[in-house]
């Protein structure tokens, strides 16, 4: 395989992907290749990755029970903190159990391979995570997808299933940021032969879960909660049966249990409200000023604020500009998206000031003009 030419065709095509360097602890200031910028682009939404709080529970956690879990769940690797944020996460959600993964993409992929032999059908969102669809595809399942957030279309294509199925959503749409409506794809969930798993990478710890009974739910720990790793919450027939049929899961080392203690105390503080609060006003002054300067911003209630451009072109020009100002803003462009779709992802988080935020968007306006 040539791969110098199909990197060169990635360059020209505007597709080419680089990592920066980050040089500081996550937060909405930070040192990025060596300079200085107002972080937009972070997943940090309540801006705890770097609460001391939490930093100080992680290092009881070190203390207490080391660096490593040294094995997976089912040999040696659960621990009495794994246990303890496993039950906290369940009491969370108002779900009988839950299970603890590495990563988001991990769980996706583990409730997909548990319940390999049990589907007949899958049907996802059309914006659904990669990580729904790389899982639904890698272990093999059948696939087609409905019309984005369209209940109707979602319902003519559950109406001509026959066996048990899936139907699968994001909660927040990672890049739009919009929601899914829940609650009307739980009037066609009701079917017996139909299962409802979500995706909440994006709104766990930030809105109040929406989890219908004898459904899949799972969120991830890296994000709003500023730690690492992921969950699956449901029932508690069916968090046992992950744990005898989840490869992911038995195979895998479990995540360090210092990790599940900083956790813990993350989750303490999504509950007390005051960095979601914090953050909640941030988008409300985010949204509210960029209709004041007339920016083709997408309404969204989330942290996630896509300003769509098309090109990737446009959208990598747009990025360097903010950044050469002080401003570190993510150029999204295809696969990621739909084609003509390229944007900028503009994530907000707590700790923004509302001068930050006006500065961007001041910044942003003079950009486009």
């Amino acid at each position: 395989m040539d791969f110098s030419k199909k990197l060169s065709n990635l360059k020209q095509s505007h597709l080419y992907r680089s990592r920066k360097i980050s040089e500081n602890a996550q937060n909405v200031q930070m040192i990025i290749n060596g300079k200085s910028l107002i972080n937009f682009c972070s997943n940090d939404y309540l801006s705890l990755a770097s609460h001391p709080q939490i930093k100080e529970a992680f290092k009881q956690g070190v203390d207490k029970f080391g660096v490593g879990a040294g094995a997976s769940h089912l040999i040696s690797g659960h621990t009495s903190a794994h246990q303890a944020l496993e039950e906290a996460l369940a009491n969370y959600t108002k779900q009988e159990k839950s299970l603890l993964f590495s990563t988001g993409y991990m769980a996706n992929m583990g409730v997909f391979s548990a319940l390999k032999n049990e589907l007949d059908w899958v049907l996802q969102d059309k914006l659904n995570h990669a990580s729904l669809i790389d899982a639904n595809h890698l272990i093999g399942l059948p696939l087609q997808r409905y019309l984005h957030n369209d209940v109707e279309s979602l319902k003519k294509k559950t109406d001509k299933q026959t066996g048990c199925g899936l139907i699968v959503t994001d909660n927040v749409f990672s890049m739009d940021g919009d929601q899914s409506d829940i609650k009307g794809i739980e009037k066609i969930v009701k079917k017996p032969s139909a299962l409802l798993m979500q995706d909440d990478a994006h709104g766990f710890g930030i809105f109040e879960p929406s989890i219908p009974k004898n459904s899949i739910y799972m969120a991830t720990l890296g994000k709003a909660a500023g730690t690492m790793g992921a969950f699956v919450a449901g029932d508690e027939d069916l968090i046992d049966f992950l744990i005898q049929k989840s490869r992911p899961y038995i195979y895998t080392t479990a995540i360090a249990p210092a990790l599940c203690v900083a956790t813990l105390k993350s989750l303490e503080l999504i509950k007390q409200g005051e960095q979601n609060a914090k953050l909640l006003a941030n988008i409300r002054y985010f949204q509210n000023l960029s209709k004041t300067l007339n920016l083709p911003i997408t309404n969204s209630n989330s942290a996630i604020q896509p300003f769509i451009l098309g090109s990737g072109e446009q959208a990598i020009h747009l990025s360097k500009e903010l950044l050469s100002a002080g401003f570190y803003v993510s150029a999204i462009r295809p696969p990621t998206v739909p084609k003509e779709t390229a944007r900028l992802r503009i994530t907000l988080s707590a700790n923004h000031t509302q001068s930050q935020i006006t500065q961007l968007l001041t910044q942003l306006k003079h950009a486009i003009q």
